[in-house]
């Protein structure tokens, strides 16, 4: 079978998670009226049971909620919802909800971007212990290599040390978000594989050369030459989309 038809089939087989299922209840209740702006959320017990899930589901979904400034807490009134008019709201809901069940092709698009960047103002900004820690992610990573083991989490620690290196705490969040979902439909699809891991330790030491070496162009084209396969392949997701495959 070809990626495209894997990757679709998966797609195909999603189903709702208990957590989109709250903030999509929550949505109705803002729509239907049942909810205005400025109004207190009811507790998670009594969530939990009208929409018959767990209570850390519920917290889950008002965390992501809370995160993207449709809901907020304030002190002694407990979690309420934001006060930017219905309209607005329901945008951002909706657009959560886009973000949760995003396409494969525009996850990786945006990897590669924040990736990119974070290489750049790594090489600007880090310092010795920064680079200590990069190098200590990258030892960990080519350890598992060379025994011919996974090395999935090695990988993620050591792209989530150069997004630490780059000082922007804004950047490291958004990586923390999308490098994690990124990697686990990679998993899933099992796309990565015929010796790619000892390709991508070399990558990883150009990288780390480029950052020590303090050279920030070099470093971000590193990055995205590191990443070209996974570019490549999230371009050619879209474009069969696009012709409706």
């Amino acid at each position: 079978m070809s990626r495209i038809g894997i990757f679709k089939d998966f797609q195909e087989i999603q189903l709702e998670s208990p957590v989109d299922k709250i903030i999509r209840e929550i949505r109705v209740l803002i729509i239907s009226g049942q909810l205005n702006p400025g109004d207190r959320l009811p507790s998670e017990r009594r969530l939990a049971e009208r929409f018959s899930v767990g209570r850390s589901n519920v917290r889950d979904a008002i965390k992501k909620l809370e995160f993207y400034g449709i809901l907020k807490t304030v002190p002694q009134s407990g979690t309420v919802v934001a006060s930017i008019g219905i309209t607005a709201l329901e945008g951002l809901i909706s657009d959560v909800l886009k973000i949760e069940n995003s396409d494969f092709a525009a996850l990786i698009e945006t990897r590669v971007l924040l990736e990119m960047e974070a290489a750049k103002l790594a090489a600007e900004r880090r310092t010795e212990q920064d680079l200590e820690n990069i190098k200590e992610a990258l030892d960990a990573y080519k350890y598992k290599v060379k025994l011919d083991k996974p090395a999935i989490e090695e990988d993620l620690m050591f792209h989530l040390k150069i997004a630490a290196a780059s000082k922007n705490v804004v950047l490291k969040s958004l990586m923390l978000i999308i490098a994690p979902e990124v990697i686990n439909n990679f998993i899933q699809l099992d796309i990565c594989s015929d010796g790619r891991p000892y390709d991508a330790l070399e990558e990883h030491e150009i990288i780390v050369e480029h950052i020590q070496d303090k050279k920030p162009e070099k470093a971000a084209e590193a990055m995205r030459h590191h990443l070209k396969d996974v570019l490549d392949y999230s371009k050619h997701l879209r474009q069969a989309k696009n012709n409706g495959f």
